[in-house]
């Protein structure tokens, strides 16, 4: 088939994996400036609300993973459709619910559809020519953080003209249009992994997930010392042991060992981490402070249509520098991009830690916060797809971008103990917390950075000075390799 027939079919797969990972972001999103609506319109307490957040984060931490290994095993198009199904269901779901606990179901529902991120990239890498992946997979990561901050912008206006379950009906909309058009528009691909799904190693990785992020998101309420959170952590610790010794020694593992131990993925993972830690947490807390009345010494007194508002010039400047940053990594190497992100959010979070008292401070601060999360975000995604073989290249995003929602929730956990520590007249917090918070963010940034260092940079064309296309490494000549991929440079 000749480049031409190719051409429209390839950027019509693209459009239709775009807009199915932009109503998944738009989800994560969506319900953080507007949980005090949510609350008051269920009924329900301000502790027992935060299960609308948690409740989502631990069912797309859970079957993240286990949706990107079905679309490697059976088809990453099928399971594509399924994902987006699932959130549809979920969202009709949740736009119905007059009570917390069948919000809180809904919003598992829509966790499975947590596979959509992994499942674009693996398509986007079986189905494009080589040298068109970098530039796809970087404009689908760019989108998936870009729609996030769409998410805080339009969640205002949709509750002020429409009502809260509105913030449902607009992505089921769109994910319907999108799971029909996948089903006849995107290829399936012929490239398979053989094997079973390992329902032990899945039950231990739910189990320690679980252990693990409960605690973490509810620690604020329950307090960081109390034996529920002490022994939840125990087990997490405890049941992740088990997880790995099992997958280990699995014939047909959930998530292969000997991939996770390669340099380019565990590093990779690392500053995902850390990069998660920082960008979810400012997402709530952001967005809290500007909403803060002025009469507490600080803030602005914004609604949450124009707290929005301020933050939209970081949603623009990470949507149109993501776009770029797959050609920038050709260039000068995705790993130089990564690293010059990480450096740029870093002088953003500092700055606000120094001054916040202006909107136009505000502005800027935002789009080099903005800037700098586009670069990384989108090259990081590049690094982990280029990392492993095509056939775990669902697993592989899909345990990146679990490990990144993990990050967020310890970053927002520690964040709000942090904010909260100290408050002040009318029980709002004092600056300091604010304060405190993001020069903490800061630090994890920082720690990035140096992981950063550690992921190693594929060697460029010494003509062209460009990486090369992504290329199919195999898993065991890495690890001869002593767990570095084959082709490194020694930068």
């Amino acid at each position: 088939m000749g480049t031409t027939e190719r051409r429209a079919p390839r950027q019509l797969t693209f459009v239709v994996l775009a807009a199915g990972v932009m109503a998944f972001a738009l989800l994560q999103s969506l319900v953080i400036p507007v949980l005090p609506t949510i609350q008051e319109a269920l009924g329900a307490t301000q502790a027992d609300v935060t299960w609308v957040l948690t409740a989502y984060l631990l069912s797309a931490s859970i079957f993240t993973p286990i949706v990107g290994r079905l679309g490697d095993m059976t088809g990453k198009k099928r399971m594509f459709v399924v994902a987006l199904s699932a959130l549809a269901l979920g969202c009709l779901l949740a736009a119905l619910a007059t009570s917390l606990p069948v919000m809180i179901f809904a919003r598992v529902v829509q966790g499975v559809g947590g596979g959509v991120l992994p499942l674009a990239f693996g398509i986007v890498r079986d189905e494009f020519p080589e040298d068109k992946v970098p530039g796809a997979i970087s404009a689908i990561a760019s989108m998936a953080a870009a729609g996030a901050g769409v998410g805080l912008v339009l969640a205002g206006p949709i509750v002020d003209l429409l009502g809260h379950d509105w913030l449902f009906w607009f992505p089921l909309i769109v994910l319907v249009v999108a799971a029909t058009a996948a089903h006849f528009v995107v290829p399936e691909s012929q490239v398979r992994t053989a094997g079973r799904i390992n329902w032990v190693a899945a039950l231990l990785l739910s189990g320690w997930l679980i252990a693990l992020l409960v605690p973490v998101s509810q620690g604020p309420a329950w307090g960081w010392g109390s034996p529920t959170v002490l022994g939840l952590l125990a087990a997490a610790v405890v049941l992740a042991v088990a997880w790995v010794v099992v997958e280990s020694r699995a014939t047909h593992p959930l998530i292969d060992m000997r991939m996770m131990r390669l340099r380019g993925v565990w590093t990779t993972n690392v500053v995902a981490l850390l990069i998660g830690v920082a960008m979810y947490a400012s997402f709530a807390f952001l967005s809290q402070f500007l909403q803060t009345p002025m009469s507490a010494g600080y803030g602005f007194g914004a609604t949450v249509t124009e707290s929005g508002l301020m933050v939209l010039p970081q949603t623009a400047a990470s949507f149109v520098v993501g776009l770029f940053a797959g050609r920038l990594g050709e260039r000068f190497g995705s790993k130089r991009v990564l690293l010059v992100g990480i450096c740029i959010s870093v002088v953003g979070y500092l700055l606000f830690s120094l001054v916040h008292d202006h909107r136009a401070e505000i502005y800027v601060i935002v789009t080099v916060i903005g800037i700098g999360f586009g670069a990384a975000f989108a090259t990081m995604s590049n690094l982990i797809v280029a990392a492993v073989p095509k056939e775990q290249t669902g697993v592989a995003s899909g345990m990146n971008a679990n490990i990144r929602t993990i990050g967020g929730s310890i970053g927002s956990a520690v964040m709000a103990s942090v904010v909260t520590a100290h408050v002040g007249a009318g029980g709002l917090p004092k600056e300091a917390g604010y304060t405190n918070g993001f020069l903490l963010l800061t630090g994890a940034l920082v720690l990035a950075a140096f992981a950063g260092l550690l992921i190693p940079a594929v060697r460029r064309d010494p003509v062209t000075h460009q990486e090369p296309p992504v290329p199919l490494r195999h898993p065991e000549a890495a690890l001869v390799a002593a767990g570095t991929l084959v082709g490194d440079d020694p930068e």
